[in-house]
C-alpha cells in the first residue's frame, strides 16, 4: 500500500514532481528527510515556472539539488504565498510589485 506523499506547507506537489521524485528511491528519501517548509519551497519554485519546459527543468534540478543535499531550491527568493509569514521587502519588492500581484 503506497504512503502518503508529503507536501508543502501551502502547495501540493504535481503528479509530475510526484513522479520525478518517486522514480529515484534516493531522491524520495531526501524528500521525505526535508520539512514540510522546505519541501514547500521546492514545490512553489516548479509551480512559479511559466512554460512547461521550465517546469520539467526545475523538476529535474530539483531532484539534482536533494542529491547533492540542498534543503531549499538554490537561487530562489522564497514562497510569497504562505500566510505564516509576512514576504520580506525584497519579495515585496521584486516578486510581489513587478508582477502586479497582491499576497492574497
Amino acid at each position: 500500500m503506497p504512503t502518503e506523499f508529503p507536501h508543502g506547507t501551502v502547495h501540493e506537489a504535481g503528479e509530475d514532481l510526484q513522479a520525478a521524485l518517486r522514480s529515484q528511491p534516493d531522491v524520495l528519501k531526501r524528500w521525505e528527510s526535508l520539512t514540510p517548509l522546505g519541501r514547500n519551497e521546492f514545490i512553489c519554485w516548479v509551480e512559479d515556472a511559466k512554460q512547461a519546459a521550465t517546469r520539467q527543468r526545475r523538476i529535474q534540478r530539483t531532484c539534482e539539488e536533494l542529491l547533492e543535499g540542498k534543503k531549499r531550491p538554490c537561487c530562489w527568493a522564497g514562497c510569497i504565498h504562505r500566510t505564516d509569514k509576512a514576504p520580506s521587502r525584497w519579495q515585496q519588492a521584486v516578486l510581489i510589485d513587478k508582477k502586479g500581484k497582491s499576497r492574497r
